[in-house]
């Protein structure tokens, strides 16, 4: 029997509900056809907006949407998703596919999206092609509530009040399809850009994302931060909330990737393993940035992360359309369990992609629509939202069947929400045994349990035929003892107690 320490007592960190965060890019079908249809479809729609997309996204409490992109912000121009519909730019989407992108979903759009969705707001600004200018007049149009150009131009195509956007990232992967910058000269870029990046509104600041590192480029997560701290920059403010970091599971490799569906037990590991790597990259990342910021006032802020695998067979290469097994909902829950216990440093992360892209957690087909392995795992973990992370560990012992890909059989995290309810969520990686854990619980009073779990053989998956192959089911197995609880947890499960 595995034993299990939780120690309410000793609470570590907030764990920031943006850490559950979603990611749309004009990419595909995420945006058109899988959230927007527009208001003339015969699919049920708000504003343009799929009700069925929305409704399901909110029952999951998605906190906070990045858009445009991805590559895609650094080739888009804002004012050309402004105005009349009929009259906005059509272009070519260089990035994904060679499609015409008609500009019909653009800033005002979005922020109807957020309203609906009752999420915050995160704006990918334009550094890799655009302008100072361009990047400025975007925010005061945004958020400006007074007599200027763009606050009367915003007026003028119908929304008057201003928006509130809680977080700009200035770039995306400047790196590569931002620019191929070099780290030195992308930090000099953000501190200009980001200097234009203003709080206009009184009480409101406007979180400023620096772009971060791609996996493991450690050189560039300590140029950038060296670059940005010289002189008297770190002195102002909120020139700095949030760095961030891009990492995707792929099996076989960039190059390959491998198949979303058709993998084997070697594979299982390796793609398991490959999604744990994330502790040692935020841990390696993390501690570069403690030599800068030792107090920790800047987040770390994991805004691409998932499974990336070859699209589905038949289907455009540059829509990245894949689909989701229980291989998926296993990566998020070991991502999921790691960003809690890193949370003292991990501030926002956000999935790649919210619909029909990646490691979507809903996928769409016409009117029919379909909740994903993922999205049922972000349905368990949350009630972590926000919650007070607490100290807890597990024994674990190493499983796999190849002696390159052993990963632990079990991860944990714990947190008590701010009705003093704790919330326990545990994965189990073992494609075949079930593990009994003895959950200690110091000076805490077990006096009722709840459990759900969402567990099925690794290729289980929900298509549009069988959309409720896998989904969340009660988990009734769970002892209250004098010291904590006992459960047996099955194998290729995630599941989530909750404990009064």
């Amino acid at each position: 029997m595995a034993r299990m320490v939780i120690n309410p007592n000793r609470k570590l960190s907030k764990i920031n509900k943006e850490i559950y965060g979603h990611f749309s890019e004009h990419l595909g079908r995420c945006i058109y056809e899988g959230i927007y249809v527009g208001e003339n479809s015969p699919i049920e729609n708000v504003n343009g907006m799929r009700t069925d997309v929305v409704e399901a996204l909110k029952a999951i409490r998605v906190p906070v949407l990045r858009w445009p992109g991805g590559c895609f912000a650094d080739e888009y121009h804002w004012k050309d998703g402004i105005g009349p519909v009929e009259e906005r730019k059509k272009i070519v989407n260089t990035h994904w596919g060679g499609v015409v992108e008609d500009n019909s979903f653009g800033t005002h759009e979005f922020f109807e999206l957020c309203r609906q969705l009752g999420c915050e707001t995160y704006i990918n600004g334009n550094l890799g092609s655009g302008t100072v200018q361009e990047m400025q007049e975007w925010v005061e149009y945004m958020t400006f509530d007074g007599v200027s150009p763009m606050a009367e131009l915003r007026e003028k195509n119908g929304h008057k009040d201003p928006w509130k956007v809680d977080f700009f990232g200035v770039g995306n992967e400047n790196w590569g399809c931002g620019g191929n910058m070099n780290p030195d000269f992308y930090a000099n870029e953000y501190r200009r850009y980001q200097t234009y990046v203003r709080d206009y509104n009184a009480g409101h600041h406007i979180q400023k994302i620096c772009g971060g590192a791609n996996v493991d480029d450690y050189d560039w997560t300590r140029e950038v931060l060296s670059t940005c701290f010289k002189h008297s920059l770190p002195a102002q403010h909120g020139f700095m909330d949030g760095l961030s970091l891009h990492y995707y599971v792929h099996p076989e490799g960039w190059e390959i990737k491998g198949s979303a569906t058709d993998f084997d037990d070697k594979v299982w590991y390796k793609t398991l393993g490959k999604a744990l790597y994330m502790e040692e990259l935020i841990e390696r990342h993390g501690k570069i940035m403690d030599e800068f910021d030792p107090e920790k006032k800047i987040g770390m802020i994991v805004d691409e992360w998932g499974t990336w695998f070859t699209c589905e067979p038949g289907t455009n290469p540059g829509f990245l359309y894949q689909q989701n097994t229980m291989r998926d909902a296993l990566v998020a829950g070991i991502t999921l369990n790691i960003f809690n216990k890193h949370s003292d440093r991990v501030k926002m992360a956000n999935l790649a992609q919210i619909v029909n892209v990646l490691q979507s957690v809903i996928l769409t087909e016409g009117d029919k629509m379909i909740k994903t392995p993922t999205y049922h795992v972000f349905d368990l973990y949350k009630y972590h939202q926000d919650a007070d992370l607490v100290d807890s560990s597990i024994e674990t012992q190493t499983i796999g069947v190849d002696e390159e890909w052993k990963v632990p059989n079990l991860t944990e995290s714990v947190s008590i929400d701010e009705n003093g309810v704790m919330h326990v969520t545990v994965t189990n990686l073992s494609l075949e045994e079930s593990y009994d854990i003895d959950a200690l619980i110091t000076d805490w009073d077990v006096k009722d349990v709840k459990g759900e779990i969402v567990t099925e053989e690794m290729h289980a998956m929900n298509t549009f035929e069988e959309p409720e192959n896998v989904t969340v089911k009660n988990f009734d197995g769970v002892q209250i003892t004098e010291r904590g609880v006992k459960f047996t947890v099955p194998p290729c499960s995630v599941l989530h107690l909750e404990l009064r």
